[in-house]
């Protein structure tokens, strides 16, 4: 029990500190009104994340971690170390310039590395919960909605005690209109680099391809951070409509496009295994068709929750899951990209399918009697 409390404790702490920062630099309103502005983004964003990640859903104190560290770490880190490099700019570079350059070149730089120091830990420390690319975008896409969750908060704020909620310069509504409807997923989009990488890691069994695999990501991630960052700051913001358009809308699609067929691999994984774990007895044999595509996942827990139950539909849906994430352990088991722990890794999730089966099982007799 210690750990997860020490966990709560240092989020709790950094957000705090943030909030008090936050509070100090646009005041109590500027916090409530930005506050209730972010809100309104990150709850589609973060479902679209979860949507992804349906086939085996990542622990949720995992993911609940993964936004903390975001929203409190990742931007408490950041904001430091922001302050400081672009208060050094300034001193050297002059007041204006190392106000414009900051964002630009620190900013990338410095929030890339706070939130892709989650991925790298997961990946060193929690390695059976990394099972391929679909993995790391979704782990991205959590810690960088909680760090835009945060950041969109002193922006809101910010424009709010400027502007107002209009004003010359548009205010507050201009402002969500650019961070909360044009580029909400601008954060994801960044650091989900840094999640493919992570993801193409995790399935190779050589060290420096793994190295250099999560580097060249947080390499892309950081050019496309600075690149469209200096297109709203530098030359007078009129190369932000190009970069967006050409740049980051084409770079977004390509993310979709790569998600979709690693979601297509990752069935057809599914699909591979599942007549074998039917042949060893652990999944019932008239199971394999209904785990073998979401349409008959979804048809099997709906057809569940009619006869016994949510109850019981939340059980199959773990024992799907469960499954799934035996399937995706032993592909990597064959090839080879486990590691050291891979037996005790498919001791676990066996145990965890037959406790899910049972489970399941006894939610269905519980509703028949």
């Amino acid at each position: 029990m210690l750990l997860p409390v020490v966990v709560l404790v240092v989020l709790g702490i950094c957000g705090l500190t943030v909030l008090g920062v936050v509070a100090g630099s646009i005041g109590t309103a500027g916090v409530l009104v930005g506050a209730v502005c972010a809100l309104l983004p990150v709850g589609p964003v973060v479902a679209a994340f979860l949507w992804v990640d349906r086939w085996e859903p990542e622990p949720p104190r995992l993911l609940l971690f993964a936004f903390g560290w975001g929203a409190c770490v990742a931007a408490l880190t950041a904001l430091l170390i922001n302050t400081s490099a672009i208060s050094v700019l300034e001193q050297t570079l002059g007041q204006e310039t190392g106000a414009l350059a900051g964002p630009a070149l620190v900013g990338p730089v410095v929030e890339e590395a706070v939130k892709g120091a989650f991925l790298v830990g997961l990946l060193v420390l929690h390695g059976r919960e990394f099972d391929g690319v679909v993995d790391g975008v979704v782990y991205a896409g959590i810690v960088a909605a909680g760090f835009a969750f945060t950041e969109n908060i002193l922006y809101f704020g910010q424009a709010f005690v400027t502007e107002g909620l209009g004003g010359a310069s548009g205010g507050v509504l201009v402002t969500f209109l650019l961070r909360g409807v044009f580029a909400p997923f601008a954060h994801p989009l960044y650091t989900a680099m840094i999640g493919i990488g992570a993801g193409l890691a995790a399935g190779s069994r050589s060290t420096g391809f793994r190295v250099a695999a999560v580097l060249v990501g947080y390499l892309v991630a950081v050019a496309l951070h600075a690149l469209w960052n200096g297109a709203a700051t530098l030359f007078g913001g009129v190369a932000f409509f190009g970069v967006y358009g050409y740049v980051m809308v084409p770079v977004f699609l390509a993310l979709i496009g790569l998600v979709v067929w690693q979601r297509r691999r990752e069935q057809d994984t599914i699909a591979q295994y599942l007549p074998e774990f039917a042949r060893q007895g652990w999944v019932a044999p008239s199971e394999v068709r209904l785990m073998a595509s979401m349409a008959g996942r979804r048809e099997w827990r709906r057809k569940v929750r009619a006869r016994s139950g949510r109850a019981a539909a939340r059980a199959v849906a773990e024992y799907q899951a469960a499954v799934t994430e035996l399937a995706f352990l032993q592909a990597r088991i064959v090839r080879g990209t486990a590691g050291p722990d891979a037996d005790q890794w498919r001791r676990q999730a066996l145990t965890e399918v037959h406790q899910a089966r049972r489970r399941a099982v006894g939610r269905a007799d519980e509703a028949a009697r």
